[in-house]
């Protein structure tokens, strides 16, 4: 099969044969229809991911179609279509088994090392084993992964858009509706226009919240960000706080959310919560080393501070529940998407992102 593989760090990823395995006991292979370009698979391309490695087939917000399966596999079969997770649902451990986070802990550790669960890859070339990346890599036309790591979803969803809830999407939406619990009637603040951030500005209307401010350095994004239900916008800067201060009688919003990965934000997004009750939701991804400055005076005086990973969404649960709310209306997926590119485009891809030219590329395989 033809995949993406990432060499060396920091140079373009290079699309070549590779062969792959037939799934084990509890695996399944999928041929995938499409994959957003994240940009976590720009961050350990680039080799500022601490924990990256090499060669490996990126990508991870894939969707496609069940072509077979191996021993063991009680939840899917051939034909199903579905979502690829990178934050698998065992249904068994103690976090599955807890309403409170949804970070499943049965193949974390193989799938940190490139594995899958059984310590071992399917992905080789002419002997070489290729690790796979985030349990997923789906910068391919097929890929194997464990059947706890796939979300089967509504086959009528269109592939190129139900990928999208693979990461960044169900990330945001996930945000406001699982982590931060929106209350009808609210104030939101999003910091961050990008996928997670849109997807935390529907949360926030789908939650009901009244009154839901974004806050980008892009017109053009704080525009699609009008069109997912922001009822105000601003340009970010220095003053951003003290201009949400003044938009809230000087309380400041119940909920804010940070999206931007950028920790001079956070701090920002900590500030403008409301004294007494506000909660600052964290789901941006900081560089390697870099530390949050709150001063614990915000703290003590009522506001609190959360980190969200994948939204708190359950994957194999979540995931199709979402996805069934984009297909009765709900969630307009459509201005997310940007560029429709092929696999031997996906270095373009990493180019628009750093050129921020849209939100999301989607690599169509068919």
């Amino acid at each position: 099969m033809q995949a993406a593989v990432l060499e060396e760090f920091g140079k373009p990823l290079e699309v070549q044969e590779l062969e792959l395995a037939e799934p084990r006991a509890g695996e399944v292979l999928v041929r995938l229809v499409a994959c957003g370009v994240c940009h976590t698979d720009l961050y350990t391309a680039s080799g500022a991911d601490p924990s990256g490695y090499a060669p490996t087939v990126l990508g991870h917000e894939g969707a496609g179609v069940v072509e077979s399966v191996g021993p063991d596999v009680t939840l899917l079969e051939p034909g199903d279509h579905v979502v690829t997770l990178f934050s698998p649902q065992c249904g068994e451990c103690i976090h599955c088994l807890d309403a409170r986070t949804n970070l499943c802990l049965a193949i974390r550790d193989e799938q940190g090392k490139g594995h899958l669960p059984d310590g071992t890859v399917r992905l080789s070339r002419g002997g070489e084993e290729i690790r796979h990346f985030m349990g997923t890599s789906t910068f391919a036309e097929y890929t194997v992964m464990p059947e706890i790591a796939l979300a089967k979803i509504n086959p009528e969803a269109p592939l190129d858009h139900a990928c999208l809830f693979a990461c960044g999407l169900s990330t945001g939406l996930g945000a406001a509706i699982n982590t931060a619990k929106v209350e009808p009637g609210s104030t939101a603040v999003v910091f961050g226009a990008g996928m997670v951030g849109l997807g935390a500005v529907a949360g926030c209307r789908l939650q009901g919240a009244e009154r839901i401010v974004c806050v980008d350095l892009s017109d053009d994004r704080l525009e699609l960000a009008r069109g997912q239900g922001a009822t105000e916008v601003l340009t970010g800067g220095e003053d951003t706080v003290e201009r949400i201060l003044e938009l809230t009688d000087g309380f400041g919003a119940d909920y804010t959310f940070e999206a931007t990965g950028n920790v001079k934000v956070m701090r920002q997004a900590v500030e403008a919560a409301r004294m007494g009750w506000g909660l600052c939701t964290v789901a941006g991804v900081a560089g390697r080393g870099e530390t949050l400055d709150i001063v614990p005076r915000f703290l003590i005086t009522g506001r609190r501070v959360a980190g969200s990973s994948f939204g708190g969404v359950k994957g194999r649960e979540g995931v199709p529940k979402l996805v069934d709310r984009y297909m009765a209306g709900e969630i307009d997926v459509e201005p997310f998407i940007s560029h429709h590119l092929k696999l031997d485009e996906v270095n373009r891809g990493f180019e628009l992102m750093e050129a921020q030219d849209g939100i999301r590329s989607v690599i169509q395989y068919d």
